[in-house]
């Protein structure tokens, strides 16, 4: 029997969470990373895995990127900081991205998705998309091509 290959991850890179249903919901364009500000129980709460992107998104406000609906369970030995684990969370970007950002998003209808929240060298990042929503007939149309190329590879 034949094993998939691993996916190679650059080294020094834990991945905390992913949105796995993101590239089958959306068709990515570009990627972006981004650090994230967080308080210190939510740091802790991620170094366990304790995180979700499950319907999460960015919005811009203001000039600024804040990443909406990101769960992160509360950490349980930090009773002295009550923190809501959905609450809206600001992304660490340089201006000229966010400029991009605005005008990608205002123009061409465009979405900004949270990827994928990792460590690099102890740092929190999140891997930021900027997809575009597939409809019906190209979900299918992904799902045809997946299973050719598996079928390619199978024989």
């Amino acid at each position: 029997m034949l094993m998939a290959p691993k996916k190679k991850t650059e080294p020094g890179r834990k991945i905390v969470c992913q949105n796995r249903k993101a590239r089958h919901e959306y068709t990515i364009e570009e990627t972006y990373e981004a650090g994230i500000a967080l308080l210190g129980p939510e740091v802790k709460s991620l170094r366990e895995g304790r995180g979700s992107l499950v319907d999460s998104y960015a919005k811009i406000r203001r000039g600024e990127v804040f990443l909406v609906n990101m769960h992160i369970s509360p950490y349980p030995y930090a009773q002295h900081l009550e923190v809501d684990p959905v609450r809206g969370r600001k992304l660490l970007l340089h201006k000229r991205e966010i400029k991009r950002l605005i005008g990608k998003t205002e123009a061409k209808s465009y979405t900004l998705i949270p990827l994928a929240v990792y460590f690099r060298e102890g740092r929190i990042k999140v891997e930021l998309a900027l997809a575009k929503g597939k409809r019906k007939y190209d979900k299918r149309q992904a799902l045809k091509q997946k299973e050719l190329k598996r079928d390619i590879e199978e024989y």
